[in-house]
C-alpha cells in the first residue's frame, strides 16, 4: 500500500500520442512511479481478510508523505490505536494496551499485518525499483480488460523482499492492474490484483485491490480505499516516534 509514492498526466496523454512504442522498460516503468508519488497524501479503508478462519474486516486510516513516509493508525474496534509508522527503511508498531514500541528488523518484517495477506516487509518495497531491478519488457498482454505491457524485474541486489517481479502496467494510465512476486526458485509467493481505480488531481490511484498469499491456501486480502486526498498539508509531527506513543 507501500506508498507511497506518485504525475505526469500531461506526459501520459504526450505519450499516448504516438510515442508509447519508442518507450523503454525503464521509461515505462518510471511512469508508473510518477504516477505513485505524491508530495502528501490521506485516506482510509479497510481491509477484508478471508482465510481459513473465517472473513473479518479491519479499518484504518493512512498518512504519506513523500516516498519514505507513511502511517497506517488502525480504527476497528479490536484494532483501535494500533499504529505502524515507515520512516525510510525502519517500520515501527505501536501497541496502546500495552504501551509497546516495536521497530521491526530481520525476520519480523516478513510477519504478517494484522493477519492479512500483507508482511510488513511489503511496505517497505515499490520504490525506487531501477536502483534495485534490472527491468525488461516481455510483451503485451490484456489484465482486467485493459491492454497492457509485461514487465520483469529482476533483483541486482540482495536486500529486497522478492527476487523476481512481474508487473502488467497499463499502457494508456500507467497504473499496474497485476502484479506477481516470486521467490529465487522461481514459486509466486505473493499476487495482487486491482479491481478499480480513480482518477484524482491527475494521478490514477489504484481504490480496490485484492492480494493473495500464494503460500496459504484459500486465503485472500481486499484492500479498499476511500476518502483519498493528496498533495495536501500535513503535519510532520504525524511521522514522529514522539507522536505515534501519543
Amino acid at each position: 500500500m507501500n506508498t507511497r509514492r506518485i504525475a505526469s498526466t500531461l506526459l501520459v496523454f504526450l505519450l499516448a500520442g504516438g510515442l508509447l512504442s519508442a518507450l523503454t522498460p525503464e521509461e515505462i516503468l518510471d511512469l508508473v512511479e510518477e504516477n505513485q508519488t505524491f508530495s502528501t497524501f490521506r485516506g482510509e479503508g479497510k481491509m477484508v481478510i478471508t482465510d481459513r478462519f473465517g472473513t473479518r474486516t479491519k479499518t484504518f486510516r493512512f498518512y504519506a508523505k513523500g516516498e519514505e513516509q507513511s502511517l497506517i493508525e488502525f480504527t476497528s474496534i479490536d484494532e483501535a490505536g494500533q499504529k505502524i509508522l515507515r520512516t525510510e527503511d525502519e517500520i515501527y508498531l505501536y501497541y496502546p494496551d500495552a504501551e509497546e514500541l516495536i521497530r521491526l528488523q530481520g525476520a519480523a518484517l516478513r510477519e504478517s499485518v494484522a493477519g492479512s495477506d500483507l508482511s510488513y516487509e511489503d511496505l517497505t518495497g515499490g520504490k525506487e525499483l531501477k536502483d534495485k531491478y534490472r527491468v525488461r519488457l516481455e510483451g503485451e498482454e490484456t489484465a482486467n480488460g485493459r491492454p497492457c505491457y509485461v514487465l520483469v524485474l529482476e533483483a541486482k541486489v540482495k536486500d529486497v523482499a522478492y527476487p523476481r517481479q512481474k508487473l502488467w502496467v497499463d499502457k494508456e494510465l500507467f497504473v499496474g492492474w497485476k502484479a506477481q512476486y516470486f521467490a529465487l526458485s522461481g514459486k509466486v509467493l505473493k499476487e495482487v490484483e486491482v479491481k478499480e481505480i480513480e482518477e484524482i488531481k491527475g494521478h490514477s490511484i489504484p481504490v480496490h485491490y485484492v492480494f493473495r498469499d500464494m503460500l496459504k491456501r484459500n486465503s485472500s486480502t481486499e484492500f479498499l480505499i476511500s476518502g483519498i486526498e493528496v498533495d495536501i498539508p500535513l503535519d510532520e509531527r504525524i511521522f514522529s516516534l514522539e507522536e505515534l506513543t501519543w
